[in-house]
């Protein structure tokens, strides 16, 4: 038998000295301003954009005080830093780890330490001991949503090829036609091909969400409006997101008065601590059953 080999002095066999990936993080955005707004922009709305601020002392050597955060950008590049020394991130890119808000943090920082007119192309895995959202972020800053028709914020003011332009123009004619409603922090009214919906990112956590549907709708209290039928609800960022297909020939503005009566039920029922009866733990599998995880 040889002897065993021995590790050179001083060389560390800790295995947890190395760095180690992001722990899995279930609901990513809470704590930040408008959780359910981060959601709804990571998910459901095509085109949008919001302003976050970098926390004092948080912002990159040269890098200025504020980011845009986009849904989507040119060939779901996660960030870029334009000639005009803005910074946009992405954050509908495909996830380098178990915490989405560690990668959105991780593209931040590329692109504000990018050079001027460079795209992040790609990102890297985010380990435990890369900063996150709520690390970098001036969490007293608001975070307001605005929507856009189209993808036109992509170019801002420059000028664009022949190429460009059909790029772009291919990049409108797919944004699916979405309303923010008034009536409820991030209900949205969209139109999808020939049918019509009601999408709504609730506050609440899913446990607490899914069983408030359920006591809604052994009821028959789920209904949006005269006829729009709630089909289920996908789940994202540990939230939960109930969709209402409503009347395709509606409009916006017909779920205002809807969306405000439904979100006193859902409050209302989301804050009973009476156990579910049988017919509500019936109508609580059922919709579990129809839940798809975004994601």
């Amino acid at each position: 038998m040889g002897k065993a080999s021995r590790r050179p002095r001083g060389e560390r066999t800790d295995r947890s000295a190395r760095p180690q990936p992001a722990p899995f993080v279930a609901r990513p955005f809470e704590g930040l301003p408008n959780e359910t707004d981060w959601v709804a922009m990571r998910e459901i709305v095509p085109a949008a954009t919001a302003t976050v601020r970098f926390a004092k002392g948080k912002a990159p050597e040269g890098a200025p005080d504020e980011v845009t955060i986009a849904t989507v950008l040119p060939l779901a590049w996660p960030g870029l830093h334009r000639e005009s020394g803005e910074v946009l991130v992405g954050i509908q890119s495909g996830n380098a780890s178990g915490d989405t808000s560690r990668d959105i943090a991780a593209a931040i920082g590329l692109a504000a330490a990018a050079d001027a007119g460079s795209p992040v192309t790609a990102l890297p895995v985010s380990m435990a001991d890369t900063p996150r959202l709520q690390d970098v972020l001036d969490l007293d800053a608001p975070f307001e949503m605005q929507l856009h028709e189209g993808f036109d914020f992509w170019v801002a003011d420059a000028e664009l090829d022949a190429d460009g332009k059909e790029s772009l123009e291919r990049a409108n004619e797919s944004a699916i036609p979405t309303v923010k409603l008034d009536a409820a922090q991030s209900a949205f009214w969209c139109r999808i091909g020939e049918r019509t919906y009601v999408r709504w990112v609730l506050p609440f956590d899913e446990d607490t969400a899914t069983s408030a549907l359920a006591r809604l709708h052994a009821a028959g209290d789920s209904h949006l409006g005269d006829d729009g039928r709630l089909l289920g609800c996908f789940r994202s960022s540990g939230l939960l997101i109930p969709v209402w297909e409503v009347d395709p020939g509606s409009e916006a503005a017909d779920f205002e008065k809807p969306v405000a009566e439904m979100k006193k039920r859902i409050e209302a029922a989301a804050a009973s601590t009476e156990t579910l009866t049988a017919a509500e733990r019936g109508a609580r599998a059922g919709l579990t059953n129809r839940q798809v995880t975004l994601r």
